[in-house]
């Protein structure tokens, strides 16, 4: 190399002129290889998750290379890198009503769609004599994307677009893009459809007319809840009655049970009855019978008290005659006596009058008799006297 690079040196130099030149070009030479080797590695590593192909510049051979390492020559092959991970594509010239690019629906009228479309490259249709280009969204997606979406939105009307049929449309949208891009070497992976941006106008009758449509569907929503709660009240009042019934018929199998019961009870009770009346009455006649003796016991005791008594107080009676008989033989007797003491003692009449007055009369004055006979009958004449003369007073008061 050394030899070629002399070559290539003027000769008119000098030859130590020639040797710094010689080494400048070598150090030049070694330089470049370094910046070569830095900047175009032969060896380079491919990722799981993408695909390389590599272009030979000379023959304009292209071949696909996965996961591994890759060798590639500076200056003879072109390598570019694809990422087999999802991405997503926004349509920024569909979004608006009154953007740049906007969708026409049947009736004319200018409607904005948000659409994303979620898409990969399918690794292996790549380089099997398909090329990509630099920009795939712009160059691919957005062309298949405008090619599907402008001539079903065109059949469709307004309120198909926005509410009626949107997940059909959505649906016919996903379909026909995975057709086009399946032939371009890419994979769509899903397609959604966002906010429908309709022209002003429109918006505000559409607003008019769903509150409209609100108040309908919250009268029928009200009405079908007021009949479900007539239809609730219906079945409450059957399920009440029901129960009622059941309770009725449950309390009445209670009372014949009950009453089949007593009955039964009665059977055994009845003859008890019986037995207790038939023992009562025994019992009754048994006190009225010892009543009945104990009465006639009482009467005979009473009668045999009565002739006692009777017998007694006979007794009682003949004692008590015999005793006045006697008492009044002895005071015959005695006042006999008397009167003989008497007749032959006369002051003892005297004497005898005091000692009867003794406990009334504590003094007695009184004149003697002029004819000296008894003194009690001056006393006497004289209670005689005051006697007439208190018959004779008008006032019938007495004289002291």
């Amino acid at each position: 190399m050394l030899e070629r690079l002399q070559t290539l040196i003027p000769n008119p130099l000098p030859r130590p002129g020639r040797r710094a030149a010689v080494a400048a070009a070598v150090l030049a030479a070694t330089g470049t290889a370094m910046w070569l080797l830095a900047t175009h590695p032969p060896v380079q590593t491919v990722a799981p998750d993408e695909v390389v192909l590599r272009t030979n510049r000379y023959t304009g051979e292209v071949s696909r290379h996965r996961e591994g390492t890759l060798a590639v020559l500076a200056g003879v092959h072109e390598v570019r890198r694809l990422s087999l991970r999802d991405r997503s594509w926004h349509a920024e010239s569909l979004a608006r009503a009154d953007g740049r690019a906007p969708a026409q629906s049947v009736e004319g009228l200018s409607l904005g769609l948000e659409l994303t479309v979620r898409w990969a490259v399918d690794a292996e249709q790549v380089g099997r004599g398909r090329t990509l280009p630099e920009d795939i969204g712009t160059e691919l997606i957005e062309p298949a994307v405008q090619a599907v979406v402008y001539p079903l939105l065109a059949r469709h009307a307004v309120r198909e677009i926005f509410s009626t049929q949107r997940a059909e449309i959505q649906q016919q949208i996903e379909t026909g893009v995975r057709t086009r891009l399946a032939g371009q070497g890419l994979v769509l992976r899903a397609v959604q459809i966002g906010n429908v941006d309709l022209p002003a106008d429109y918006k505000r009758g559409l607003n008019g007319l769903l509150a409209e449509g609100l108040a309908t569907e919250k009268m029928r929503y009200t009405l079908e809840l007021k009949d479900k709660r007539v239809k609730e009240t219906e079945l409450d009042a059957a399920a009440d009655r029901v129960r009622r019934e059941g309770a009725a018929e449950a309390a009445a199998r209670e009372q014949v049970i009950a009453a089949r019961a007593q009955e039964e009870a009665m059977k055994h009770v009845l003859p008890l009855k019986q037995r207790q009346v038939e023992q009562r009455q025994l019992e009754a006649e048994a006190e009225r019978v010892a009543r009945l003796k104990l009465a006639e016991g009482a009467a005979a005791a009473r009668r045999i008290e009565a002739q006692g008594e009777a017998d007694a107080r006979q007794k009682l009676a003949d004692a008590e005659a015999y005793r006045v008989a006697r008492l009044g033989v002895a005071t015959a007797e005695q006042m006999a006596r008397e009167g003989v003491l008497l007749t032959r003692h006369p002051l003892l009449i005297q004497k005898t009058l005091a000692d009867k007055l003794s406990d009334k009369v504590q003094v007695i004055i009184a004149p003697p008799p002029a004819d000296g006979g008894f003194i009690g009958n001056v006393l006497l004449g004289q209670a005689a006297k005051a006697g007439e003369a208190a018959e004779a007073s008008p006032t019938g008061e007495k004289e002291q």
